[in-house]
């Protein structure tokens, strides 16, 4: 196992990484399903995130608010190591994401984790992007089984059972054996959401999962996401879906050039403090 890099680039071999395996359940219900802490995400001189807080408890839903380009998606993919912070920390189930603390020298260190360890911890979440990206010379079945089959190596019989349970959860059961470009996008948008609860993750991102689609199908992928909070899915959403927004979220973050500018309970998409965030809402209701 590589032993990654400490921020001084000097290599540090023996250490493993704290999975809180002797944590009391009575501290793991306490534990933030993900806690983000002074966030900052810059591309050159390009600052996209600047000084983030988020507290997203388990079995809740966070809906995340704002124009484009405030950092909604940026912040979505940080947190499933797609993109590497800049600065500040993000922890998924009290477990730091990117890194471990090490001990250099007597000074605590950050140590960036291998691509194997990436891997062990993205696979405590789900993520449903804009674009469905189905593989388009499979069927249904077969895009939902592919993860299983070939990352958790699970057996073909048991992988298209399990397929199949999920394809039926978002209402999919009869479009087992169709392709992509036999299903319309809702549909196709679904069979993804399938295919990252066939991986049973912990936690769900959606990115704007409706924003390609036309207005007529947005509807039944917003009925599926609903019945996944009414299962206790802990998710966080990117959404403009303001009625989604207030019926769904426990928790409504309203983002604005990089920063958190208000937050709360859905009861203030209807009575908004800020003049920024009632701005956004004249535009978008």
């Amino acid at each position: 196992m590589s032993a990654g890099r400490t921020n001084e680039s000097a290599s540090h071999s023996g250490e493993g990484i704290d999975m809180n395996t002797t944590a009391t359940a009575a501290t793991a219900a306490t534990t933030p399903a993900v806690k983000a802490v002074q966030v900052h995400k810059a591309y050159g001189s390009l600052h996209v995130l600047k000084g983030v807080d988020l507290t997203v408890e388990p079995g809740s839903v966070t809906v995340m608010l704002g124009p484009s380009g405030s950092g909604k998606s940026t912040f979505l993919r940080l947190i499933n190591q797609l993109e590497t912070l800049t600065g500040g920390s993000i922890e998924v189930d009290g477990e730091l994401i990117g890194y471990r603390h090490v001990t250099k020298g007597g000074r605590d260190m950050l140590q960036t984790l291998d691509d194997r360890e990436i891997a062990a911890q993205r696979a405590k979440l789900g993520m449903v992007f804009q674009r469905f990206n189905l593989f388009p010379h499979m069927t249904a079945l077969e895009n939902v089984m592919e993860a299983p089959i070939h990352v958790k190596g699970m057996a073909k019989a048991q992988a298209r059972e399990l397929a199949l349970a999920e394809l039926e959860r978002v209402g999919l059961g009869d479009r087992a054996g169709h392709y992509p470009a036999e299903l319309s996008g809702g549909q196709q948008q679904r069979v993804a959401i399938a295919r990252a609860l066939a991986m049973k993750p912990d936690i769900m991102l959606f990115d704007e999962p409706t924003s390609a689609l036309d207005p007529e199908l947005v509807g039944e992928v917003l009925g599926v996401m609903r019945s996944l909070a009414d299962d206790g899915m802990t998710m966080i959403v990117v959404t403009h879906e303001i009625g989604f927004a207030r019926e769904v979220a426990d928790q409504i973050v309203f983002m604005a050039d990089g920063v958190v500018v208000e937050q709360g309970g859905p009861d203030i998409i209807d009575n908004p403090t800020e003049p920024r965030f009632r701005d956004f809402l004249q535009h978008v209701l």
